[in-house]
């Protein structure tokens, strides 16, 4: 890591470099293993306790408890990351500012703070250039960032902006500016924690089963749908050869490997590419194949959220080729 390169500011590349485009389960793996590790000598366990000198809305957070304190939090709450470090300067700054905004903020987002040095792994995983590096994760993925140690005026301001488009989404906003708290998690759903269960273990025909049966019954479930999209979606990418991007290249003609080429980008999250190339194949393309086509980039735009900008893009390119 190293020190912060020129004035604090924000940092649009940092924010679309990060924004939906970060695998955070990443870092499941290393994390479990970390806790299955016994420790050595009776000494306790890496990485800093969890809370923070801020109050119960600040948190230190290390890679063992990073799934748990960011990725699984933030599908009920607004998670904002502070990857600092003790030799920055800025960080100094702007630490107590976001320490002071998460306590008004009486629970309505959480400040996850991370010590880049102790967990370089997290840094990395980020792509982080310089610190202090803020990053906002909402639903188990990256939403927003910016780098130095702006102003509080401006950081009341991004927050603001971050929590008026993720109310509706994210259930803990809402309930901690109406005074309750963090909401109370309902009764985990014993069909869907088998569908996930199958999914974990790389059993997706298990997990399309699962959740198929919970359509069968409720056919308008819509967490369901989005899931089976899901599963079906990841036992196909699973399938993909790694050597379909470059079959796509060398053949244009080949639809099946520019279908399978697509996936494997979007697999690898490289959505806009993948999109673009089967926008053009159906400029290419007519009739059967050209149909063909759009269904199956249809069903990868369903993967995603409708209001993603990369969707709406390729929804406009789309149109462009077909019409």
């Amino acid at each position: 890591m190293t020190q912060p390169r020129g004035s604090a500011g924000n940092s649009p590349a940092v924010s679309a470099a990060l924004s939906g485009a970060v695998d955070l389960s990443g870092l499941k793996a290393r994390a479990d293993a970390a806790r299955q590790q016994p420790a050595q000598d009776g000494a306790p366990p890496a990485g800093p306790p969890a809370g923070g000198g801020g109050g119960p809305h600040v948190i230190d957070v290390s890679e063992a408890t990073f799934q748990a304190e960011v990725v699984e939090r933030s599908l009920q709450n607004l998670v904002v990351v502070d990857l600092w470090a003790d030799w920055c300067g800025p960080c100094k700054q702007l630490s107590p500012v976001l320490e002071k905004l998460a306590a008004e903020g009486n629970g309505a987002w959480v400040l996850a703070k991370i010590d880049v040095d102790a967990n370089p792994r997290i840094s990395q995983l980020f792509g982080v250039q310089s610190i202090p590096t803020v990053v906002a994760i909402a639903g188990g993925q990256p939403v927003d960032a910016f780098s130095g140690a702006l102003p509080e005026p401006q950081i009341r301001q991004w927050l603001n902006q971050l929590l008026d488009a993720l109310r509706d989404k994210l259930p803990g906003i809402r309930a901690a500016e109406q005074g309750g708290g963090e909401p109370v998690e309902e009764p985990e759903d014993p069909r869907f924690t088998e569908a996930e269960e199958a999914f974990e273990r790389g059993d997706f025909a298990a997990a399309e089963a699962a959740y198929q049966r919970i359509l069968d019954t409720e056919p308008g479930n819509e967490l369901a749908k989005a899931a089976l999209v899901q599963v079906r979606f990841a036992a196909r990418a699973t399938q993909t050869d790694p050597s379909a991007v470059a079959k796509a290249e060398a053949d244009p003609a080949d639809l099946d490997a520019q279908l399978a080429a697509a996936d494997f980008e979007v697999a690898q999250s490289q959505v806009e590419d993948g999109f673009a190339r089967l926008i053009a194949a159906i400029r290419r393309t007519s009739g059967d194949d050209r149909n063909r086509v759009r269904e199956h980039l249809v069903g990868l735009f369903d993967l995603f959220d409708p209001a993603d900008e990369r969707v709406i893009k390729a929804r406009r390119d789309l149109a462009s080729a077909l019409f």
